[in-house]
């Protein structure tokens, strides 16, 4: 494959500033694609010639400047709007994405909801724990069932779940959060064994990263960070541009023989006793 260089950013380039076109010609559904990670992700995929679906529920503006992104560098962005609680709206947005893309190359699950507005396992409320089980495990289940029914069909694609190392060392904060996290493996797994060889499904575990919803988290503003921080092997909490590559990597050629696994990339904050 030809290398191409993109001159406007330098969020895909190598040390020669040489962009390594992963996902030339291919598209790309991103959920939650309107902030943060998904965000990245999208603009990611778009720097390695990928064109996007672009995913939000009500971040209307984030989703619309993040599809202006990916336009930026010469690609396609449509933008679909969804709730991934209603099953609904998942076989919609389906129809949506694979009407406008064709064929969809890769599917990234990036909705995640980590109940930012619970402190404490003593806090815990019977609503944001449906909350939570609804958009982590029932909606990424219909949203891996939907897109790879239809991969299978056209004979392949990539499906990747973000998970979190919450599988690892848990959550006191939020127990049902690292119920989805842990459901979302299972899935992986499910369905990595229903679509082989057609259809690969992997998971990607991010740790923390500089993102708006972490960052403005009353925890992480009283002392959350510095005990992360001290925990990390690596010394310091990434940007999301610094995961995002890893997380795509699992959609490439390069781990063509990856199905069903679940790698972590958290500066080593989960090793100790791993």
């Amino acid at each position: 494959m030809e290398e191409t260089t993109v001159s406007s950013s330098t969020e895909a380039r190598g040390a020669t500033g040489v962009v390594f076109p992963r996902f030339a010609g291919k598209w790309v559904m991103v959920t939650g694609a309107g902030t943060g990670f998904g965000a990245t992700l999208a603009k990611r995929v778009a720097a390695e010639g990928g064109n996007v679906i672009v995913h939000y529920n009500q971040s209307s503006a984030g989703a619309e400047a993040t599809a202006e992104a990916v336009r930026a560098y010469g690609r396609e962005a449509v933008v679909i709007q969804g709730d991934l609680r209603s099953t609904a709206d998942i076989r919609r947005m389906a129809d949506d994405a694979w009407s406008a893309a064709g064929v969809l190359d890769v599917l990234v699950n990036n909705v995640g909801d980590i109940a930012t507005d619970q402190m404490s396992w003593k806090d815990i409320d019977e609503d944001v724990v449906d909350r939570v089980l609804a958009v982590d495990i029932k909606g990424t289940m219909f949203m891996i069932h939907e897109h790879g029914t239809r991969m299978l069909e056209v004979g392949g694609g990539n499906i990747v779940n973000i998970a979190s190392t919450v599988v690892v060392r848990g959550s006191p904060r939020a127990p049902q959060y690292a119920a989805g996290k842990y459901g979302i493996l299972g899935l992986t797994k499910s369905y990595a064994a229903a679509f082989a060889p057609v259809v690969r499904v992997n998971a990607f575990g991010p740790g923390f990263m500089s993102t708006e919803s972490t960052l403005t988290r009353s925890d992480w503003l009283n002392g959350r960070r510095e005990r992360v921080i001290s925990q990390t092997p690596m010394g310091r909490v990434p940007e999301p541009q610094e995961l995002a590559g890893a997380a795509l990597w699992l959609a490439t050629e390069d781990a063509s023989h990856m199905t069903g696994n679940f790698i972590m990339c958290d500066g080593g904050y989960s090793m100790i006793g791993a």
